[in-house]
């Protein structure tokens, strides 16, 4: 029996790929945006793509904040772009 890989959309690139490649970006009821390395937080979540251009095609098309239905400040793109290349050196 052949196990079936998860699969998600990249809200970047819009890019179908498996679950493990992508970082997951999520939302708690509290509010605050963060990127969840871990894959397993609490809250509403997004995929991005492990690396930073899908992170700005997100930003520029707005399309966290129409997956998260909420206004997203520009510093928290600066923290996740941070986050991001940090998460990608260490791989």
């Amino acid at each position: 029996m052949v196990k079936k890989i998860p699969m998600r959309q990249c809200i970047g690139c819009g890019e179908m790929k498996p679950k493990r490649e992508l970082i997951r970006v999520v939302r708690p009821k509290e509010g605050e945006i963060s990127l969840d390395l871990t894959g397993k937080m609490p809250g509403r979540g997004a995929y991005l793509c492990r690396n930073a251009e899908c992170l700005r095609m997100a930003q520029k098309s707005r399309r966290l904040e129409r997956s998260f239905s909420c206004k997203v400040e520009p510093e928290v793109y600066e923290v996740m772009l941070h986050a991001l290349s940090e998460a990608d050196g260490n791989s």
